[in-house]
């Protein structure tokens, strides 16, 4: 069974200042999404699903479906704050997204295969997509044997400012034991330094494998994600800011045991535009590759 491809469309970019999402920074206008649809469909996916907000899901249906018609079958779900579980009630006060845990939880209804979940606005790399193509090809759909394309932290930096990142660690077989997101990693004078979810600040390997939201599941995560998600709204009812995030999903079925995570290497360095004076270097990088022969001119023809 070839596996499908969930790609999280729904955040604005505050701090890019704009629908990131759909700015052409390809040589022929391609978006950095488009460039992970090609990666994708190259490495046997047959299927993606797009996470969207409604009042820009038109638009984005008009600039992306009619582009993938002919190259993969598209599908579009949407996200917004009152899709939650039966018996619950959005607090009016809340304007934050709910977080990338909450967005895959919205394909639940699309997805019947094993499937990869990746940012819309980060560019992976090709052989990003083969090992994890290659790793969801071979896997039942329902066995709780996940997996996670990991980065060298020292190549996903952002030049421009700090980032967020969910730090690993692994055992002796390269299996993910924790996951943990820091914020606020940049290099400086040589040394990577990041601030742990308690507010600390450490001194962070360049070698560190982190998590850039790449994962590969089986259909069983929905299920137990759905359990987390309502248990994560009865801890969290006067939170208005608190978001569900995939690590932590990921964290609790290690825990429990009920499943495992296999950390895949890849030699890509990530790019992507979190901040505005990231745009320049994200268009060069993809001039060059395209000059260089690994993607055609126009991307899609």
């Amino acid at each position: 069974m070839n596996p499908t491809l969930l790609i999280l469309a729904a955040g604005m970019g505050s701090r890019y200042g704009g629908l990131k999402q759909l700015d052409g920074v390809g040589p022929n206008g391609e978006t950095i999404m488009d460039y992970s649809v090609y990666d994708a469909a190259k490495a046997g996916f047959d299927k993606v699903v797009f996470v969207v907000r409604n009042h820009f899901k038109d638009e984005f249906k008009q600039k992306v479906a009619s582009k993938y018609s002919n190259f993969i079958k598209v599908e579009f779900v949407e996200q917004e704050l009152d899709k939650l579980p039966e018996g619950y009630e959005l607090n009016p006060e809340r304007v934050k997204p709910w977080g990338t845990g909450h967005a895959m939880l919205m394909a639940a209804d699309v997805i019947d295969a094993p499937f990869a979940v990746i940012n819309a606005d980060d560019y992976y790399g090709q052989e990003s997509f083969k090992v994890l193509g290659d790793y969801l090809k071979q896997i039942t759909q329902n066995n709780g044997k996940y997996c996670m394309v990991g980065f060298y932290l020292d190549k996903t930096l952002s030049e421009s400012g700090g980032v967020s990142r969910g730090v690993c660690t692994v055992d002796a077989e390269n299996y993910l034991t924790t996951v943990e997101e820091h914020h606020h990693i940049e290099s400086k004078d040589g040394h990577i330094t990041g601030e742990a979810m308690n507010g600390e600040v450490k001194t962070l390997e360049g070698n560190a494998y982190v998590s850039m939201n790449m994962w590969g599941f089986t259909p069983d995560v929905f299920e137990s994600s759905k359990k987390l998600f309502t248990q994560f709204l009865d801890n969290n009812k006067d939170n208005i800011t608190k978001e569900f995030y995939i690590p932590y999903i990921v964290n609790s079925g290690i825990e429990s045991k009920e499943s495992s995570v296999k950390v895949l290497s890849t030699p890509d360095k990530w790019f992507g535009v979190t901040y505005k004076e990231d745009r320049p270097i994200v268009v060069n990088k993809l001039k060059e590759l395209t000059e260089s022969g690994v993607y055609p001119s126009p991307l899609f023809k």
